[in-house]
């Protein structure tokens, strides 16, 4: 749920106050001149600029400072989150006043991320909110009300936009945002992708880039909506082509049309392919059962042929089906691309646990009358007992589809971790009419 927090946050900091001690070489009462603010000294703080503590806390060399407003800076420096302890001491001589502010940092800061905000780039963004905000840099405390000077902020670029549109925020951790990040959207306008490009790429990908990106045309724009494709339909694309480092910038919006209630945008996605890598080899370990070159066989690129990062994954998964096809249903068979970037190349390391041999338990056939369910169940042919064999079911169908014609089945293996068994369920159905030419489906 969206929220915005109240401008004053009840929140607990370490704040030490240290009063001004007025120091001068005489009784004499100071004059006015010993109130105006000669120098500010900043110390403590790693994160930010002394001229941004000072436009913070509304100090103003050449401008009359007293204990109260001393006071009032130690508040809005400690409301803001972005510090756990704030202390001043303080000297006046008649040549002015002297502050030294004692500072530490909060110790969690994250990003900030701007989710649909288009009419602005990020630079010119961070540049306006800084400006308004001093002490915002693009990260935000975990605390204090410093998320909501930006989100006021960003509200009134708004306005001088003519934008009439609403800002929330999400902080990390909250329920509908598990992303480490502060997430600031606009609601209000309709903000719809008329077009996605991209840039960086080249004519092999673009092809494929652009079909996947068909999908985002004419749907709300959204950050959080097109890094969701991101893994999904875009950095396959070059995984595909041994650009196994690829890396997808943040979008980068441009308004063609706007009103009061719709804004039409286009997007530039930027991407940065980074180097492409050659296969060395596939290195297998932990197998036993198997022969490595039984396994390697499994697998259909080669040696000095780009890595297809995705034809490497398939494979992988034909051969963790190898081993289920001698009872090892719990094996576990991982791979890991190791890049070598001097040599441009990448190593396919695959590790294998093999785990407990599983044996066949009881069979069961439903769906059918009773004569087809009795032959059926007379030609299954893996025993109870015997080794189970997870390939063994497709050819049982495959073979049943030839006596009980259009019908489709449904496998489901209940698999028994402590007595290692494996109990299967064949379920047929009238399918639905179909092209003759189409196969029956199995579903598992």
């Amino acid at each position: 749920m969206r929220f915005r927090l109240p401008a004053v946050l009840a929140v607990f900091f370490l704040l030490s106050f240290a009063f001004a001690e007025t120091q001068n070489s005489s009784s004499k009462v100071l004059p006015p001149s010993a109130f105006k603010l000669r120098s500010v000294k900043v110390t403590g703080t790693s994160r930010y600029e002394p001229e941004d503590v000072m436009r913070a806390a509304n100090l103003q060399l050449g401008q009359p400072v007293h204990d109260d407003d001393l006071k009032t800076m130690v508040r809005l420096l400690g409301e803001s989150g972005a510090f756990s302890a704030v202390s001043y001491g303080t000297q006046f001589d008649p040549d002015g006043a002297k502050v030294t502010l004692r500072l530490r940092d909060a110790e969690r800061f994250f990003p900030t991320r701007f989710d649909n905000v288009v009419w602005f780039s990020d630079r010119e963004l961070l540049e306006k909110l800084h400006a308004t905000v001093p002490l915002f840099h693009g990260e935000l405390p975990v605390n204090g009300g410093l998320a909501n000077d930006v989100s006021q902020a960003l509200e009134l670029l708004l306005m001088q936009k003519n934008v009439p549109g609403q800002v929330g925020y999400l902080r990390p951790f909250d329920e509908d945002n598990p992303v480490e990040a502060f997430v600031f959207s606009v609601s209000g306008p309709n903000i719809t992708i008329r077009e996605v490009g991209f840039s960086g790429v080249g004519p092999e990908e673009l092809p494929k880039l652009k079909a996947a990106a068909k999908q985002l045309e004419g749907v709300e724009y959204t950050r959080s909506r097109i890094r969701a494709l991101e893994d999904k339909a875009f950095l396959p694309v070059y995984r595909e082509h041994g650009y196994l480092k690829a890396v997808l910038g943040d979008p980068e919006p441009t308004v063609v049309e706007t009103d009061a209630h719709d804004t039409l945008v286009d997007v530039i996605l930027p991407v940065r392919p980074g180097r492409q890598y050659k296969l060395a080899g596939i290195e297998i370990a932990g197998n036993k059962d198997f022969p490595d070159a039984t396994l390697q066989a499994g697998f259909h690129l080669h040696p000095g042929e780009v890595v297809n990062a995705l034809e490497l994954e398939k494979d992988l998964e034909s051969v963790h089906q190898i081993f289920r096809t001698r009872g090892y249903m719990d094996a576990a068979v991982k791979g890991e691309l190791k890049t070598d970037d001097g040599q441009s190349s990448a190593t396919y390391v695959v590790s294998i646990v093999e785990g407990d041999v599983y044996k066949m338990g009881e069979v069961e056939i439903r769906g059918l009358d009773l004569e087809t369910t009795t032959r059926l169940k007379s030609e299954w042919t893996l025993r109870s007992g015997d080794t189970y064999d997870a390939s063994y079911v497709g050819r049982f169908v495959e073979q049943a589809y030839k006596l009980v014609g259009n019908w489709r089945a449904r496998v489901h293996e209940s698999i028994d971790p402590r007595e290692k068994t494996v109990d299967v369920t064949v379920r047929f159905d009238p399918a639905p009419e179909i092209p003759a030419l189409d196969r029956h489906g199995i579903e598992y």
